[in-house]
């Protein structure tokens, strides 16, 4: 959104911090999503829940007919809870609980991503006593490092995810011998904030590679789920609010042969744009050589900064005086509670709006009430 298109006098009704999500712009994403994948009839497009769970950008998303891609049996509630087909949510994680597993049986989900023999061999044992079929795919680790940051790589053979692909074959042939399991693909996933379409070219020819090595052999390949990990530009919120979908899906589109369905897992670049972290300035304190904007939100409302080192537009949204350098800094009793650094802001005084961008992924769905901080609520365009 442009700076000047907030409403700034309903903000000020409003205690801050909060999160102001446009659903303009969501619906307009979503809309793009469903355009680019409706000449592929077996490909279908899951919400990754993790990037932000608020119960009414679930059912807007679900009402667009995506599916949902969980991690928890927290999520596959949450999905259900606002309307997602049950056929159409896929549970991947590393240490999916016993309850977790039951729940998505009881549910009838659309596949659980299975990413270790041990967790395959507990969830054929409860779906044989529960009477179920689990439908499984075999997650794999490509051994493929994306260009992004290093916390939120998961395809290296390093990495907890998955299995390594030199192994997938006698994992598939366990699946193949278990009860109550029914397989039916591979799963990818090699991080997330990718920009660069080459290492999604690198997962498809590697997925290629054990397509045709699988056939070799012949083992079924069943659907291909790729995963999700397409970036934004968290730099230019106004000029690129949507992620490049054209380039994303064109990717698959030509490197991937047309008789596999296809799954996708997006997430941040689904709901990132469409949330802005909204605060008010307390202080505007003076340092040796620094200024320093102190926020009324802290990394508890928005960690990425924190924890990742991550960058955000920030913008002074009650402001139109010179531009000043100012560090902006929330209230935590952390030093690593900072937003951004020598941030170039129209001249800051207490009081005035700040807008922290691109914060609809990974804002509220991994907010904390450290300090004994409440929790942010939540605002939307149509209030």
């Amino acid at each position: 959104m442009l700076k000047g298109s907030y409403p700034l006098e309903r903000f000020a009704q409003l205690p801050t911090p909060f999160y102001y999500y446009d659903t303009a712009l969501l619906q307009q994403t979503l809309d793009t999503v469903c355009a680019q994948v409706a000449d592929r009839p077996t490909w279908q497009v899951h919400y990754a829940i993790k990037a932000n769970h608020n119960p009414q950008i679930l059912r807007q998303i679900a009402v667009a007919g995506l599916g949902a891609d969980c991690v928890s049996g927290g999520e596959v509630q949450a999905a259900l809870d606002a309307g997602f087909v049950p056929e159409g949510i896929v549970f991947a994680g590393v240490g999916k609980a016993d309850w977790e597993m039951r729940l998505g049986l009881e549910a009838g989900i659309g596949r659980f991503n299975v990413e270790s023999t041990a967790e395959l061999q507990v969830l054929s044992e409860l779906a044989t006593s529960m009477g179920k079929t689990a439908l499984v795919s075999i997650r794999v680790n490509p051994d493929i490092g994306a260009h992004t940051l290093a916390g939120i790589t998961t395809g290296l053979a390093e990495n907890k995810f998955g299995i390594y692909h030199g192994q997938v074959e006698d994992v598939i042939r366990e699946a193949l011998s278990l009860p109550s399991i029914r397989y039916c693909g591979l799963h990818f996933h090699i991080g997330s904030q990718i920009l660069d379409m080459a290492d999604f070219a690198a997962l498809c020819n590697r997925i290629n590679d054990l397509c045709a090595r699988l056939e070799r052999r012949r083992l079924p390949v069943g659907d291909l789920n790729v995963g999700g990990g397409l970036g934004i530009e968290y730099g230019h919120p106004n000029h690129l609010p949507l992620a490049d979908f054209k380039s994303y899906f064109n990717t698959f589109k030509q490197l991937l042969p047309p008789k596999y369905p296809v799954h996708f897992e997006l997430g941040r670049s689904i709901v990132a744009s469409c949330g802005t972290l909204i605060s008010r300035v307390l202080y505007v304190k003076e340092g040796l050589a620094r200024k320093f904007a102190i926020l009324d939100a802290g990394m508890n409302d928005l960690v990425r900064p924190a924890m990742y080192h991550a960058t955000h537009r920030i913008e002074n949204l009650s402001s139109d005086g010179p531009e000043v350098p100012y560090d902006v800094v929330g209230p935590i009793c952390e030093s690593s509670d900072v937003f951004g650094k020598g941030v170039v802001l129209n001249e800051c005084h207490r009081g005035d709006f700040i807008a922290i961008r691109s914060a609809g992924a990974y804002g509220e769905s991994m907010a904390s009430n450290y300090n004994c901080r409440p929790f942010a609520p939540s605002i939307f365009s149509d209030f």
